[in-house]
């Protein structure tokens, strides 16, 4: 039996250091998120979940809503802590030591540590709610990372190319990935 699990990443969002789990979305994340609930209003939603970050929230919940259904939070879908300090110019950070698992900036944690207990929850999913419609509230980097350890073609090129917000519908047969496919078009009307 299939799940379908749908990787939503959140909308556009304004950076203010300091508000990692409570920023929202700019004007424009505000607009795109009508056309995300557009997209996925009529693919049979089951259940509906969320890293508890607000952008990710806000950016499926007017499916939730949509579909009548609550978000379901779960903490180990959060964004990867990258470090205690701010650091500048993290994404060249990023982009540089990406396929480095184990690296971690001093007080951060790594990709594999992040690929780790994200993988967790879907792995959960997959077994409690087999056969299930999943839609995934999430962040450019968690979702990479998820998708790489089923697929270690989702790398650092599929992460530099994601759009804010951005939909995949992955389809899998018990723990196995069986199809990708890409929902989001910036230019859905």
């Amino acid at each position: 039996m299939n799940t379908i699990i749908y990787m939503v990443r959140h909308a556009e969002s304004p950076y203010n250091e300091g508000t990692e789990r409570t920023r929202g979305l700019t004007a424009k994340g505000k607009d795109d998120v009508e056309k995300v609930t557009e997209i996925l209003k009529e693919e049979g939603i089951d259940v509906v979940i969320s890293s508890p970050y607000s952008r990710a929230i806000l950016s499926i919940e007017g499916l939730a809503l949509n579909v009548g259904l609550d978000i379901e939070i779960f903490e180990d879908l959060r964004e990867r802590h990258f470090a205690s300090e701010v650091i500048e110019d993290l994404m060249s950070v990023i982009h540089e030591k990406f396929y480095d698992f184990d690296y971690c900036l001093p007080g951060g944690e790594s990709n594999y540590e992040c690929q780790n207990r994200s993988v967790s929850v879907i792995k959960k999913l997959l077994k409690e709610r087999s056969g299930k419609k999943i839609a995934i509230g999430t962040h450019g980097l968690v979702m990479t990372l998820m998708m790489n350890y089923f697929d270690s073609n989702y790398g650092l090129d599929f992460l530099n190319q994601l759009e804010k917000p951005d939909i995949y519908k992955l389809s899998f047969e018990n723990l196995e990935l069986k199809e990708v496919r890409r929902l989001w078009n910036g230019d859905f009307r």
